[in-house]
């Protein structure tokens, strides 16, 4: 496994690993690091449907609000580098915050209307940070597929929209959500939870149930709404 730290590096190194006829295919799988199984979930589909895997470790700041929690998001590289050797990833690509950020840009990616509703409504401008930094690492690491979980629906609507619209030629593929034993779906954040919001976020995947049960997108909302309801819980990203 080689890790590299610059985007010169990356670029070399892909390109040494990518040599030869017919030309390996690279899949790439984009993560804030603090890997749990659902990542390495992803790394795996990554493995079956290209001879290449990269996986860039980035908490990426655009992406959070004044008030979120970027400077106590987990950040554990030696273990998520353990990981990444352990699923046989190929290339770690973890830049510095000024590697691609560097003094002076001013480019970034709209999401447009997509990423202003739903959970983009309580994080104004989290998409476009999502874009901005989904299309760079597009640019430096050149996938041929990239692989994300189905777990962040908006968040992969909103990439399979960016590449419709910039004609990016790579394919999107949506990997299924990897949940604990109790229904739970993996997240990095679940370690912030106390044992009664760890409960209370048990009504997400109890309401998803509920509304796979319904014919019409009406009813869904409704059976879903009274399950979210009942355990007094809000979706509401804080």
């Amino acid at each position: 496994m080689r890790v590299t730290r610059s985007v010169a590096e990356l670029s070399d190194v892909r390109d040494e690993l990518t040599t030869g006829q017919p030309l390996p295919t690279v899949a790439f799988v984009p993560t804030m690091g603090a890997l749990h199984a659902g990542h390495r979930s992803l790394f795996r589909i990554a493995k079956n449907i290209a001879d290449i895997v990269v996986v860039s470790i980035f908490v990426n700041p655009l992406q959070f609000g004044p008030d979120e929690d970027y400077a106590r998001y987990p950040r554990a590289l030696d273990d998520d580098l353990a990981a990444c050797r352990s699923d046989d990833v190929d290339i770690v690509f973890t830049p510095s915050v000024a590697e691609l950020y560097p003094a002076g840009r001013q480019v970034s990616v709209s999401a447009g209307p997509l990423g202003t509703i739903l959970e983009g409504r309580s994080r104004p401008g989290h998409f476009d940070g999502v874009l901005t930094i989904v299309s760079k690492l597009f640019h430096i690491v050149r996938p041929d597929k990239a692989v994300f979980g189905q777990k962040d629906a908006q968040q992969l609507a909103c990439i399979r929209r960016m590449v419709a619209d910039l004609n990016c030629d790579i394919d999107i593929v949506a990997a299924p959500t990897i949940r604990e034993d109790d229904g739970l779906a993996r997240s990095s954040r679940n370690r912030y939870l106390l044992a009664h919001e760890r409960t209370s976020a048990l009504a997400l995947s109890s309401a998803l149930r509920v509304a796979a049960r319904h014919d019409t997108a009406a009813a869904a909302l409704e059976g879903a709404g009274r399950v979210l309801a009942l355990a007094e819980a809000d979706p509401t990203f804080r």
